[in-house]
C-alpha cells in the first residue's frame, strides 16, 4: 500500500491547509478570513460581479457568498450596486477602502507566499505557479460549461 505522502491529493490538501492557516493568521487583526480576502482579490480584477458569479468563480456556496459580501460591506470594503444590465440584480464592487486594504496587505500576502514556497528556488517557484495556474484554469473553464 502507498504511503500517505505518496498521494499528491493529500499533499495538495496539506499545502492548502497550511496556506489557509498562514493567511488567516495575518488577516486576524482585520477580522477577515481567507475567503473574504479571495472575494476582495477577485473584485480587484473586475468592474464588479454578481454574487452568483462570485460563487461560481471562487467555488464557494452561494449562501456563503451572501455572508462574505455582508461582512465586507459592513467594513466598507465592498458594496452592492444596481446592475447596469438588469436593475433587479445587484453587482458587488470593491470600494476605495477595499482597494486600500488590499494594497496595505500586499506585503504580508507576499510574506505568507514566500513562507509556503520557501524551500523552492526561484525557478521552481515559477514552475509550481505555472502548473497550479494551468490546473486551476482548466477547472474554471470546465466548471463554466
Amino acid at each position: 500500500m502507498r504511503g500517505l505522502h505518496a498521494d499528491m491529493g493529500y499533499l495538495l490538501y496539506r499545502l492548502g491547509l497550511r496556506s489557509g492557516q498562514l493567511f488567516n493568521s495575518f488577516l486576524q487583526e482585520s477580522g477577515l478570513r481567507l475567503r473574504h480576502y479571495a472575494v476582495l482579490r477577485f473584485l480587484a480584477t473586475s468592474e464588479g460581479a454578481l454574487q452568483r458569479e462570485l460563487s461560481s468563480r471562487l467555488g464557494y456556496d452561494p449562501s456563503a457568498i451572501v455572508g462574505l459580501v455582508d461582512d465586507l460591506q459592513k467594513l466598507g470594503f465592498a458594496e452592492r450596486r444596481p446592475s447596469p444590465d438588469d436593475r433587479r440584480s445587484r453587482i458587488v464592487v470593491l470600494t476605495a477602502a477595499g482597494r486600500t486594504f488590499l494594497r496595505d496587505t500586499d506585503e504580508a500576502g507576499l510574506r505568507v507566499t514566500n513562507e509556503l514556497v520557501g524551500p523552492l528556488d526561484p525557478a521552481e517557484r515559477e514552475t509550481l505557479h505555472t502548473l497550479l495556474l494551468r490546473i486551476c484554469l482548466l477547472y474554471t473553464l470546465r466548471d463554466r460549461d
